[in-house]
């Protein structure tokens, strides 16, 4: 027969186990997709301690990123970390709004899709079929957290630039919804290859697409015909070779997404006499660098794993299913010889230039925004540690055997476990992104 003593010797080890076992299925769960593991044991999830950015479908899209991501990234420009910290506090119970700026041929109907039907919302969009556009209200409010075509229409104008849209949105919100409170409007985008984007836009021109209905909004006006003239007699341009399309100088699919994103009134608007062609494009491709970097956010069409990711992680929003890359497009099947491709390039110069810095930021940023992810998911596994251990021990009625001395007092010879600065989660500064205020 045991004595009591020896009941409880045996009794209290088994109790510690069950108790971290009970801990283990309160934050692991069965059936769960909370905690995941990779080879040599490398920590997929957080237990105790969970991002708001992962879940379950997070572990099979972070594989694809993993995938087509470098494991370092060199810069040819000096971004800061301002620069590269993206991350806003936007409030959808609150007044901000998201604008999209949707440059053609850009892959904008796809996200603009993405954003009315894709994303988990505690009110989600009201897209009815056989409407163009969906009711987007703020939760319990008759008031929309999102500027689109396809939740406010082309309310400022066809595809407007950031010229227009700067101008134009914030009057057009307190018109629609009767009231003048301050809001953050955070200005989102989709850039593109411009080769690809330049033969994408021929191939729409080519089937009778014109676009003719946009305002071109600028300074209080429309550019007069002298300033914008158009390339083509009668209703469209359908059937355009594409030697015939690049041979237009006043084409306006040349430097698109450089005019889209600059502002405008900086140089006179669309009257090319106001200064040399020199100054005047050096002045539209640091204002359109400037501004995009200041957006909120950004995304490539040739990285969609990569925008998806950016996007959650800069707006705490999640997509309903993943974005799926398409390389199989009308661009991609046209049969290019190296002069043509030279001649398209030469007529994007500054697009070209644009677009080299846009994928130089927006891989940074999303090394930046994954390796920031990673550490806190480090942190976090720290700090669960930290936790289990201090369960473990308040179990524990006596202090451990110490090895090579008799002395229960205990230091002598071995003494107690000593915590070190590394078991507790280091202080993270938090910077927001630059918005414009109204």
């Amino acid at each position: 027969m045991m004595d009591d003593r020896s009941s409880k010797l045996i009794l209290v080890p088994i109790l510690a186990v069950l108790f971290v076992m009970i801990g283990y299925q309160y934050i692991c769960p069965a059936g769960s997709n909370s905690c995941h593991f990779k080879t040599e044991e490398k920590f997929r999830g957080v237990s105790l301690l969970s991002t708001p950015y992962q879940d379950s479908d997070d572990f099979y899209r972070d594989q694809d990123l993993e995938d087509d991501s470098p494991p370092k990234l060199s810069s040819k420009f000096n971004f800061t970390e301002r620069d590269l910290d993206r991350h806003v506090e936007f409030n959808i119970k609150g007044d901000d709004v998201i604008v999209f700026l949707h440059i053609q041929k850009t892959g904008g109907t796809t996200f603009g899709r993405h954003l009315v039907r894709n994303i988990r919302l505690e009110q989600p969009c009201d897209c009815k079929p056989g409407q163009k556009k969906c009711t987007c209200h703020r939760p319990g409010k008759e008031e929309s957290w999102l500027f689109s075509r396809f939740s406010t229409g082309w309310s400022c104008g066809l595809h407007a630039d950031w010229t227009e849209l700067t101008n134009c949105v914030p009057v057009i919100m307190d018109k629609k919804e009767a009231r003048r409170n301050k809001r953050n409007f955070y200005y989102i985008t989709m850039l593109r290859d411009p080769v690809s984007r330049y033969l994408s836009e021929w191939k729409h021109v080519q089937r009778g697409a014109t676009w003719k209905t946009a305002l071109h909004m600028c300074d209080g006006r429309s550019p007069t015909q002298d300033e914008l003239p158009t390339c083509y007699s009668g209703d469209d341009w359908s059937g355009v070779t594409l030697t015939e399309f690049m041979n237009c100088p006043s084409n306006l699919a040349n430097n698109r997404q450089v005019r889209m994103l600059a502002d405008l009134s900086l140089v006179g608007c669309y009257n090319l006499s106001s200064m040399n062609e020199s100054q005047r494009n050096h002045i539209l491709l640091s204002s359109a660098m400037s501004n995009l970097k200041n957006m909120a956010f950004y995304g490539l069409t040739e990285f969609q794993r990569k925008t998806q990711y950016l996007f959650e992680r800069t707006f705490s929003l999640r997509f309903i299913s993943a974005f799926t890359q398409i390389n199989s497009t009308r661009a991609a099947n046209v049969d290019l010889s190296e002069t043509v491709r030279k001649r398209i390039e030469d007529l994007n110069y500054l697009d070209m230039q644009l677009y080299e810095y846009a994928k130089d930021l927006f891989l940074q940023r999303f090394q930046f925004t994954r390796q920031r992810e990673h550490q806190e998911v480090r942190l976090k596994r720290r700090e669960e540690k930290r936790w289990l251990r201090e369960q473990r021990d308040q179990v524990r009625p006596w202090p451990p055997k110490h090895r090579g001395g008799g002395n229960r007092g205990g230091r002598v010879g071995g003494g107690f476990e000593k915590e070190t600065e590394s078991d507790f989660p280091a202080t993270t500064e938090d910077y927001t992104s630059q918005v414009a205020r109204w």
